[in-house]
Order: structure tokens, then sequence, then C-alpha cells
């Protein structure tokens, strides 16, 4: 079978379309890419056997009166173009993945009546998916969402190298306690500004990891030297999967699929969701991971004194033990549990 597969621009999009889309080849199905030729995207895709189209189209939400009637033009025209990429190479169904990128696709493969399939990453139904789902056929769910027709909860598909629940990494002859933490590949001003301040006067021996992001390394560093702390600080960390199993824990935004490939690797993390994520979702995402006892949440709007107690709380009562040895495969067999839908669904019409 042949299957669009519509992602763009993030990395919570992007990467959960790349795991599917491997997937599919490897059961000798053919996959076709559709988004917007971000280099996200292409390093994502480079190694799948995969033809790839990309359109130019803008988010709506958030847009003045003027820019909304441009994104509408844009979706008018991507539909068209869309109907002639389903034609050309004969495409039997949609797998999207949320992001505006997918309401053309989404309304060309109903114009031509290709079934569509969606998944939404986080805790809270995305404008898209939320659009597309009265005509998708299942919509799988990365995270429990109540009122959602057709929908089958699979977790997030998650890259290999985070899918290898074999290693735990406690080093008993280690008496550090080992934190990393990120704010995303493009860093948080947030964590990298309040973070390391609350380590000072915490009377434990600890290794910090703070990956900065681009541009940011100098002044995180000096923060963490002028509170006499030793951390490493870099960047960007090419294998972050190293760096969360290397530590007892993680400090971090909440992403969706950032969250699903720490919990994955049975870390436990300390969140601190993005105010400003659309719909709340991170704030959303972070009560589910709460829900399953892999994680806390520090609101950004609560006092930094908050969140040391709570990263304190985390070290002195060793937290972190219950963490490492937790049964959370949430997301582990969430490409599995996806395809065989879908192959379900066009062999009996149902859904597994």
């Amino acid at each position: 079978m042949k299957f669009l597969i519509v992602a763009a621009k993030t990395g919570g999009h992007v990467f959960p379309a790349s795991v599917i889309a491997e997937s599919l080849v490897k059961k000798n199905h053919e996959v076709i890419f559709i988004g917007t030729g971000t280099e996200i995207e292409k390093n994502a895709y480079k190694d799948i056997e995969s033809k790839t189209y990309d359109i130019f189209i803008e988010g709506f939400r958030g847009r003045n009166f003027i820019n909304k009637l441009k994104v509408l033009y844009q979706t008018f025209i991507n539909i068209f173009v869309l109907m002639k990429i389903i034609r050309q190479n004969e495409v039997d169904a949609m797998i999207g993945f949320g992001g505006f990128v997918t309401v053309p696709a989404g309304i060309a493969c109903w114009l031509k009546r290709k079934s569509i399939f969606l998944h939404e990453q986080n805790a809270v139904l995305g404008s898209a998916n939320k659009l597309l789902s009265r005509v998708s056929v299942i919509n799988f769910l990365g995270f429990p969402i109540t009122g959602i027709k057709k929908s089958v909860l699979s977790g997030n598909p998650i890259r290999n190298v985070f899918n290898d629940n074999h290693i735990n990494n406690i080093d008993t002859n280690d008496e550090s306690i080992r934190i990393y933490i990120t704010g995303g590949s493009q860093g948080s001003e947030y964590i990298n500004t309040t973070v390391p301040l609350i380590f000072k006067e915490i009377p434990y021996d600890l290794k910090i990891k703070h990956q900065c992001g681009k541009n940011k390394m100098t002044k995180v560093k000096e923060l963490y030297e002028s509170n006499d702390i030793n951390a490493e600080v870099n960047e960007f960390y090419k294998h972050p999967n190293e760096q969360i199993l290397w530590s007892d824990f993680v400090i971090s935004r909440a992403g969706a699929i950032s969250l699903s490939e720490i919990t994955s690797l049975k870390r436990g993390v300390v969140m601190i969701p993005l105010p400003t994520s659309i719909d709340n979702h991170q704030l959303k995402n972070a009560q589910s991971i709460e829900k399953i006892n892999m994680g806390i949440t520090h609101e950004q709007k609560k006092d930094i004194a908050h969140l040391k107690e709570k990263v304190e709380n985390i070290i002195s009562n060793k937290v972190f033990f219950n963490w490492k040895n937790a049964e959370n495969i949430a997301h582990v067999d969430s490409a599995k549990i996806i395809i065989e839908n879908i192959e379900g669904f066009f062999k009996n019409n149902e859904i597994i």
C-alpha cells in the first residue's frame, strides 16, 4: 500500500512520523512524505526509502486577520497540489501527525475518498487534528484524551535509540546524583537562567549535564561557575538517549515526544511546562506523566524555592530509584499498535 506521511517543522511531529514511515517500509509499504522542507525533516527522513513533496504553508492560530486570509489562500492552493500528488502516486491512505500542514493534506484525501489516520502526540487535541478527526477513520493518541471518537491509545512512536528497556544504568559504585537538564534542541531561557541556581547549597554530591541550545553556552557556564557548581554544559548533545541513561533523573520542558522518550528509558522527570504552549498542552502532558508516577511538575509562575524543594526531595528520598524500576513501557510498542490497527482496518474494516 501507499501512504502519505504528513508532518512538518518540529521534532514533535516529525520524529514520530519518521518512526511510523520506517516501520511501514519494513513491511513493504510505500511512503510519500508531505512536509515543508525544513532541516529537521530532511535529517529525520534521509535514510528512509521514500518520495518527498514540500509545500509552503504557515500556521493559522495567533495571526491577524490579513495573515489568516493568506493562510486560507495557501490552504486552498495546496489542496489542489496535494490532490494531484495523491492521483499521480496512487495513494491509498494518509497518516497525519498534526500541525497545519495536515489540514490541506487531510482535505485533499477526503475529497479523493482516501482513508485518513491521525496521530496526536499531546494530551490535548491540536487544532488540525481536531478539525480532521471528524472525517478520520482512526485517531491514535499519545496520551489519554477523553471524548475522542474512533480513538486508539497507542502511545507516541519513539525512535529506536529510546526503545531499549533492558538498560538501567544504575552504577552502585557511584555515590553521586546525576542530573541531565534540557530545554530541547533550541534551549529554554527559563531553564538556562533559573535551574542552575537551585543547586547552590544542596548538600549532595551532584554531577550535572546541561544542554542549553545554540549560542547560549557561555552565559550558562558562567552562571554555574559564579555559584561554585560543577556542571558540564553543551549547546547540543548528538545522542540525548545516552545522556538520559547516564542520569538518575531529568529536568526538562514537557514536550510530548521528549517525555515519552525519557520515560521509555525508565527515567523520571521534573517537568517545567512551557506556559505559552498552545492550549496549555505542555501542562496537560505533565499531568499525564504525573498520573503514571514518572514525574513531578513545577509551574514556571511559582517561586524557584518550590523547584529547589522538589529536587531536594527527589534526591533525599531517592525517588529516582522508583522511576528507574518502573514498569512503564507505554510508548515502546506504539509503532506496532499503530501499524497493526491500520493494516487491520484495511483487512477487516475494524479497530483492533
